[in-house]
């Protein structure tokens, strides 16, 4: 196999959208933005999404605009009940455990959050490292100089023996023009954004090795 390097997305790709705990996290954000900022409730489904074109995410687009304390909000949108929409994956820690190379977490959200999600979902251990908002600040995936960064946090590896899975096209596009192989979740077959889809995980070790 010639990738040396895999980074993984967190939410959303580890687990599947119908596990709610994505929707749930949004409910939490909304609340932050009405409760901890006092935006009007009728305001902020589009302040959001302006945020998230323009910034790649909520928190940057607060931090660009306003005085936000960052631990602060990860701590109060991330405090979801995990059990309530995650569960152990065997099936997907095989996948994962069997891969060779050097296994990274490349999230926008941070290492709390994300070791929290490994722990529910059993896949703790599998991973070389977290790159998490912290790593890639002041940037954020989609943003290019995320990706430099979380490539430097991982020893500098040469982007054409990388590989990523995402959940978002604007996230695999970026890596794909980086020279990385990048795998879209849930994606189209003739999709453009990505070098190649995946449907299930079982087809995950395929992807790579073809």
């Amino acid at each position: 196999m010639r990738f040396q390097t895999i980074f993984f997305d967190l939410d959303e790709t580890l687990y599947p959208k119908s596990s709610g705990l994505w929707a749930a996290i949004g409910g939490r954000i909304n609340l932050y933005l009405h409760e901890r900022m006092g935006f009007p409730l009728e305001k902020i489904e589009s302040l959001r999404d302006g945020y998230f074109r323009e910034y790649g995410t909520t928190l940057r687009g607060l931090q660009a605009n306003y005085p936000v304390d960052m631990e602060d909000y990860l701590a109060f949108v991330h405090n979801v009940p995990l059990e309530h929409h995650l569960h152990p994956d065997p099936e997907l820690r095989r996948v994962i455990e069997v891969l060779p190379g050097r296994k990274y977490i490349f999230t926008n959200a941070d290492c709390l959050h994300a070791n929290r999600v490994l722990e529910t979902l059993g896949l703790q251990g599998l991973f070389e490292g977290i790159l998490d908002v912290h790593t890639v600040a002041p940037y954020c995936k989609p943003m290019p100089e995320s990706f430099e960064l979380a490539l430097a946090a991982a020893g500098s590896p040469d982007p054409h023996i990388c590989a990523l899975i995402d959940d978002q096209a604007r996230v695999t596009r970026i890596a794909r023009n980086m020279g990385i192989f990048s795998i879209l979740v849930g994606g189209q077959p003739d999709s453009q954004d990505a070098d190649a889809v995946l449907v299930n995980w079982s087809e995950f070790p395929g992807l790579l090795a073809e």
